[in-house]
This record gives structure tokens, sequence and C-alpha cells, in this order.
């Protein structure tokens, strides 16, 4: 495997503090300066379509489109964030008007879960930091991000769907500001194990699909891996359930692993924690991922300011509307009996 690129200024040791990722400056004007290197910009131009000319030209657009949308308040319209979504959709002009909608609504739709992003909240700051969810500080060989979730730091009787929501969104939210990570995406570790029905019953079927599934359509991330460590066997039909919400796309990157060397196969340990095989601890990798939060609150805290005013402008085919029922009824049959057992 090819060496994990650091993010951090220099690298790791045990006997030294380091700063958080310090943010891009500029960032809110609308001149666009390439500040990646040449292994990105090839990236972009060979997964992405992306050159000086259709970033110029898309950006143009898509200010415009904003502007003339009387749907739209207050919508971000800087580089940083209007590039998130023409690289997902691959510059497509269309597309990635639809999924600036899609992400409003769902921010709207879901604002109890999503909204009101701040880290230094108790609730929040205090899952944070006991390491559930956490953004590598290296990237792995490909130059992504790598967000590593283990689920048994999380206490479902202490914290709440939203904790568990906003912690991930924030996560994502932070994770985007970086161009490198719009332009080679995310690879995701989730050790499940630990988890069990307390975990699985803070979430109502229904809306744990929807969130699922609109969060795919909605949310502007390249998800290039998504690496499932220690599934319990009670717990596999959860594991099943989820993936059968994601596009066949996305389930065709789900990888299960039954052992550390296993998932080694895949993802370099170097850029896991301690516990994984890596050489930073967890708890240290969870310090550093607080302090570039905390760097970005005021950031996290004014996407509230956008809003959607109506839905009209969403397309959206008439059988594709997510329906509550049919395969609903027997999961919340198993979660009522996870919760006798």
């Amino acid at each position: 495997m090819a060496t994990p690129d650091l993010i951090l200024g220099s690298p790791w040791r045990q006997d030294e503090k380091v700063a958080p990722v310090s943010q891009e400056a500029d960032r809110e004007t609308e001149e666009y300066a390439w500040r990646m290197d040449a292994g990105v910009l090839a990236v972009a131009k060979a997964e992405l379509r992306e050159d000086a000319d259709s970033r110029s030209h898309a950006l143009q657009h898509l200010r415009q489109w904003i502007s003339q949308n009387p749907d739209l308040r207050d919508c971000r319209t800087d580089s940083n964030f209007l590039l998130r979504f023409l690289r997902v959709k691959k510059f497509s002009l269309p597309m990635a008007q639809q999924m600036l909608l899609k992400y409003l609504n769902f921010r709207k739709t879901f604002g109890h879960l999503v909204r009101q992003l701040d880290v230094s909240a108790p609730s929040v700051n205090q899952l944070m930091r006991s390491g559930y969810i956490v953004a590598s500080p290296l990237r792995d060989q490909h130059g992504r991000r790598v967000v590593i979730v283990t689920a048994r730091l999380l206490d479902p009787y202490r914290h709440s769907r939203a904790d568990m929501a906003r912690a991930h969104m924030a996560t994502y939210e932070a994770c985007l500001d970086d161009e490198q990570t719009q332009v080679a995406g995310f690879t995701h570790v989730g050790d499940v194990a630990g988890a069990g029905a307390a975990h699985v019953t803070l979430w109502s079927p229904a809306e744990f699909a929807t969130v699922l599934k609109w969060g795919e359509q909605s949310i502007p991330m390249r998800h290039k891996e998504i690496h499932i460590l220690n599934i319990p066997t009670a717990l596999r039909y959860v594991y099943d359930f989820a993936h059968n919400r994601f596009s066949d796309k996305m389930q065709k990157r789900f990888m299960i692993h039954n052992s550390l060397e296993d998932l080694h196969k895949k993802v370099d340990p170097k850029v896991l924690p301690k516990e994984y095989g890596g050489d930073m601890p967890l708890a240290q990798m969870a310090e550093l991922w607080v302090k570039e939060l905390e760097s970005k609150r005021d950031r996290l805290l004014s996407l509230d300011y956008m809003q959607l005013l109506s839905d009209r402008g969403i397309l959206c085919r008439k059988n594709q509307r997510y329906h509550y029922g049919s395969d609903m009824a027997g999961l919340a049959g198993s979660f009522r009996k996870l919760e006798v057992d």
C-alpha cells in the first residue's frame, strides 16, 4: 500500500501535541484558486470531469440559478460550498441543482436531527470526546479522509438519536469543508462490536430508513468504501435492512470484515487508531477531531441560516417517494422483540 497522506502539518509523535487542521483562507470570495496538488487535480479531471473551464462555467451558472430561485433564502454561494455539489454530480448542473435542493430539504425535514450542529453542546461534545466518531488525521492511500465509528462508545442510555445524528452530520460537514475530501471522497470504517438492542431502538424503523435513503441522495459526499467490522449475529438483520435502503451503487461499496487482519487487507492500519492496529490512540484522535470541530463551530452553526421555502423544485418520480409500511412492519416487530429479549 502507498504511504497515507498526513493531514497534520507534521508526522505525529507520541510525545507531542498536534494542532487541528487549519482552515483555508478566503473561501467566502467568489474568485476561485486551486490549492491542491497535481495528484488531486488528476483525480478531479479523470473522475469528475473537472477543469478550470468547467469549474468556472458551472459556478457562474449555479450562482445565477440560486440568485433567481424564489424558493431559496440565504443560500451560500461561496465556491467551497457549491463545488461539493458540482463535484459529487460530476459537474452536471441540473443534477447539482437537484442535490442542493434535496440537501436543504433534508435539513428542513430532519431539523431535529441535523440542525444546530453545536459541538460545544454538552451531550454532543461528550459523545464526540468519547471517540464514537472521528475523522482520522491521516488520509488513506487514495487521499481520502477516513471516518471511523466505534458503536460501543455510544451509551444509548445517556445519548439520544439526535446526539448520534448531530455527531455524524457535524463530522461530514466539517470534512466537506476540505476540498481534497470533496474530490477524493470518504472511506468509512464502522466497528459494530458491542452494539445491542438499546442502540437499535433509539430509532423508529421508518425514520431510520428515511434518514439513510434521503441522506445518500442529499448529502454531497463521495462514499468510496464502507468497511463494517464485527457485526453481532443478533443484529445482522439490522445491517441487511440498512444495506437494502441504499442504492445499488452504494451497496456494492460495503465490505464486511470478521477480523482486523481482514480489514487491514483493504485499509492501511496506519490511518486507524492504535486499538485497530494503527499508531495513534483513539482518545488522541478524538481530542484532535473535537479541536477541529470546535474551530469550525461558527461555520457549522451558520448552515442553519439557509432556508428552502418550498420543495416544489425537487424532481421525483411518482413511485420513488418513500412510503412507510410494507417492509417496515416486519422490522418494527423485530425491534419490539429486541426490547423484550
